[in-house]
């Protein structure tokens, strides 16, 4: 139980109200050292309670040290979307329910007035995205200087959106901080070590291992496409399917977005539709409708492949295949949380076959080659071409043993600590 970690009683109280019934293992792992004031760098796939594992050491130490007197926030959390800002600070406000902890949300795509109070009255912990937050610091509407604990959620993903600079500034203003923990669902790559460097004080670094129950139990598989007619009557026909009870269907740029909307509503598939340029009232709206089951298909771009927070996601279907292995990983991550099962399945053009060499490398796992009985691909040239010796090596590495990959693990986890301690 939660009590385990000497939170206040209304914080277990929190953790009951927002459903937990036992901490999982990012948070055993995350809050021991966070509530020691310490920096912390860890990594857990979604869908694993990463939230909590930040929101409740701040919450304990707004506690443990009470304001004395009215001002800016204490704790600053940011977050790289709308929707990951948003779906924090829901989650925020159930585990400090019982506490008279004051949250604000500042993010972009809503009328500026709409901040006013957060930014004239006193609010305890913030959650907010780097580019609306900046704006205000520029224009002297916010004073970051009373920060004590800056949290970096998804912090890989907000590298890749090109808000490293924001961050930095951001950071620089609240250089008086006391504490940072830097959360991400991966660590891959040398940049996220660097940025950690350079805002971390020799942190405590976390991976986190999810017990089976936590583990995403998420089959993958692929269908080999002639072109993107070929494609879109395939993305039709698994739609259609009776186990298909609530998609995510993922496109590389807008209009195809709103191709596809189009399309599938013209077969009777209803859906809603997610890109970076929609109103935010739009974009409540279609998550909205999708949650309470009015239709149960939402087609996105990348925007919403971080801090999608709907329940019981069936399948993830990438029309377009990611141009970056680690955002296959996120994408995915949207469907088989918390150990409900799952399927992605991903539509693959001939000269899509190299990135999914990239993302098996980097998964470490084998995607299955499908076909749809009606709709096989017509030509030799759009069959994956694999051969003997690939398929050997593959069918090897699936077959590792339990110790084989439990010290292939430990030799990464090393590897990523000796980065940051050079």
């Amino acid at each position: 139980m939660f009590t385990q970690f000497d939170l206040d009683d209304e914080l277990v109280a929190g953790t009951i109200k927002a459903g937990f019934k036992k901490p999982t293992s990012i948070q055993q792992k995350v809050l021991p050292a966070a509530m020691a004031g310490k920096d912390v760098l860890a990594s857990a796939p979604t869908g694993t309670g990463k939230t909590a594992a930040f929101i409740l050491p701040c919450a304990q130490h707004l506690l443990d040290y009470p304001r004395t007197k009215p001002g800016y926030p204490r704790v600053l959390v940011l977050a790289p979307t709308r929707e990951l800002a948003t779906q924090i600070h829901q989650q925020a406000e159930l585990l400090t329910a019982h506490t008279e902890i004051k949250i604000g949300l500042i993010t972009g795509g809503v009328n500026y007035g709409s901040h006013k109070e957060i930014l004239t009255q006193t609010t305890d912990m913030l959650i907010a995205t780097p580019g609306r937050l900046l704006e205000y610091i520029d224009n002297e509407q916010f004073d970051a200087r009373e920060i004590e604990i800056l949290v970096l959620d998804e912090a890989d993903r907000m590298l890749d959106m090109g808000f490293s600079d924001s961050i930095n500034r951001i950071a620089g203003e609240a250089r008086w901080r006391k504490q940072t923990l830097l959360l991400s669902a991966t660590l891959a790559g040398a940049g996220i070590i660097r940025f950690s460097k350079d805002l971390l004080n020799e942190p405590v670094f976390v991976e986190a291992d999810p017990s089976r129950k936590e583990k995403a139990k998420t089959h993958q598989w692929i269908h080999i496409s002639d072109d993107r007619e070929h494609k879109l009557k395939q993305l039709i026909h698994i739609l259609k399917q009776e186990e298909v009870r609530r998609a995510v269907v993922f496109a590389n740029k807008r209009e195809t977005v709103q191709m596809l909307a189009g399309s599938l509503q013209s077969e009777e598939l209803r859906n809603v539709w997610l890109e970076g340029e929609m109103p935010q009232d739009k974009r409540n709206n279609a998550v909205k409708r999708v949650k309470n089951g009015t239709v149960n298909i939402l087609i996105a771009t990348d925007v919403a492949a971080r801090g999608l927070d709907i329940d019981d996601i069936t399948h993830v279907i990438n029309f377009d295949l990611p141009r970056k292995a680690d955002i296959y990983v996120h994408r995915i991550g949207r469907t088989g949380r918390a150990g409900k099962k799952g399927t992605a399945i991903s539509l693959v053009e001939a000269h899509d076959m190299s990135s999914i060499a990239k993302i098996e490398r980097f998964t470490e796992e084998h995607l299955q080659r499908r076909v749809i009985d009606e709709l096989r691909p017509k030509f030799k040239e759009a069959r994956v071409p694999v051969k003997r010796n690939k398929t050997k090596v593959v069918k090897k590495s699936a077959g590792l043993s339990k110790k084989a990959k439990a010290a292939k693990k430990a030799k990464k986890a090393k590897k990523a600590k000796k980065k940051l301690a050079s």
